[in-house]
């Protein structure tokens, strides 16, 4: 068949890469499929299992084929605001709670919507470059130190407000974040909000791991301190292990009214509401269930756990690495060896990525597909290449702290891909 001779495609999408983590757990899928004994620290994706009751809610409801309100269902928006004033101390109101297929397609909306320049902390997700691309939007990236642990500081913030001029800016926030598991502090929150509010900012403050906090301290969000100028977005993909149930919500504040119903506007004209049968199960998901919270308390005992050993390993390893505070995410550099690096014709984090792929099997992201640049030599590890269902089962009968051994024992492919880096590193 001929090609169609006239095909135009908007210029935004014809640069763009297919999504990182997504075309990496394919390829570590397609490695395994054909044998080969392969370490998967590249994708992020909770391993534990969907709580009961949201299983049993999904099936009780299964017969629900309506379309629903385009916002969601009052009952399940309802239960989002009580769930944000119980986690977090929000008071966020019902009707500015929009639900989504997923919290990425809710910042897509707002990305849409919104005008003014777009700021993120170097390291960010990576998808939050891609989505501004397909707008035809620039983003600006706002480096980080790791003696910081990555965290974005706020005098770094007001140069970058003050370069960008006086006219309405964006800043997306990610707390833990994705990919170091760094937790901002209340002071850096209280900082980083002055410095907003005083150069008309608004923060999209992503908070899809915000209940899988092991820092020891509360969480902070954006809202306490900057309410009237701060977007959250959250979901069930992370915290519930729910990732391809596709729930998320974006919450509004009051002074933002008009936004909400541009995003009501905008879901109508595009998917028109989520799933009937998920929105139900979402319900069961975001109420008060004891049983179901303190599985989710050993759910985070365990990636501490694991993100300990992670941590230590890398250390002993001579890696430079910010300590985990949240989520399942450590942001290793491997700047100490960069001379023996280049001797083997590594000097990009790319290089350093497919290396470790091709020579042990180990599958990890480049720092640059988080918005670093290429020759700074991170990659993004996760740690959660472990049987979820087994590994909780194993961890409620324990009757004391998760330890080290409990890991080794337990998460063996953890252990396994640590080891191939270090002997990947020895060989240098």
């Amino acid at each position: 068949m001929d090609n169609f001779a006239q095909l135009e495609i908007n210029a935004n999408f014809l640069s763009m890469k297919p999504s990182a983590t997504l075309r990496i757990n394919q390829k570590a899928k397609a490695a395994k499929a054909s044998g080969k004994d392969v370490c998967h620290l590249g994708f992020g994706e909770s391993p534990f299992p969907v709580p009961e009751r949201v299983q049993h809610s999904l099936k009780n409801n299964s017969h629900q084929h309506s379309y629903l309100p385009s916002k969601g269902l009052i009952e399940l928006r309802n239960a989002i605001v009580d769930y944000q004033k119980r986690h977090f101390g929000y008071n966020f109101k019902a009707e500015n709670i929009i639900v989504g297929p997923g919290s990425k397609q809710l910042l897509f909306q707002l990305l849409t919507i919104l005008e003014g320049e777009v700021m993120v902390p170097s390291p960010s997700w990576v998808s939050y470059k891609p989505i501004l691309q397909m707008k035809g939007k620039k983003v600006h990236e706002i480096g980080t130190s790791i003696a910081n642990s990555y965290k974005l500081e706020a005098e770094n913030l007001d140069k970058k407000c003050k370069e960008l001029g006086p006219k309405q800016k964006l800043l997306i926030m990610n707390s833990p974040s994705n990919p170091t598991g760094a937790i901002y502090t209340d002071k850096e929150v209280a900082e980083l909000s002055q410095v907003a509010r005083k150069n008309n900012v608004i923060i999209i403050s992503d908070e899809i791991y915000a209940l899988i906090n092991y820092s020891g301290k509360a969480y902070t969000g954006f809202s306490k301190y900057y309410p009237e100028g701060t977007v959250v977005t959250n979901g069930l993909s992370k915290s519930h292990h729910m990732g391809g149930y596709r729930v998320g919500y974006a919450a509004v504040p009051e002074s933002m009214l008009p936004l909400v119903d541009a995003l009501e506007s905008m879901t109508d004209a595009s998917y028109s509401s989520v799933s009937a049968p998920i929105q139900y199960a979402a319900i069961a998901a975001f109420s008060i269930d004891t049983k179901t919270d303190k599985t989710f308390e050993l759910c985070n005992r365990l990636h501490e756990a694991a993100g300990k050993y992670v941590y230590k390993r890398f250390l002993a390893m001579g890696l430079e690495c910010p300590k985990p505070e949240g989520a399942y995410y450590l942001f290793p550099s491997f700047a100490p060896f960069t001379a023996k690096l280049k001797a083997k014709g590594i000097t990009t984090s790319s290089e350093l990525a497919s290396r470790l792929f091709d020579d042990e099997l180990v599958v990890v992201l480049p720092g640059t597909d988080f918005h670093c640049p290429e020759t700074q030599l991170n990659v993004r590890v996760t740690t959660v290449d472990y049987n979820g269902d087994k590994v909780l089962e194993a961890a409620q009968k324990l009757t004391g702290e998760i330890s080290e051994k409990f890991i080794t024992d337990n998460c063996p492919n953890l252990v396994n891909a640590l080891d191939r880096i270090s002997t990947f590193l020895n060989k240098l």
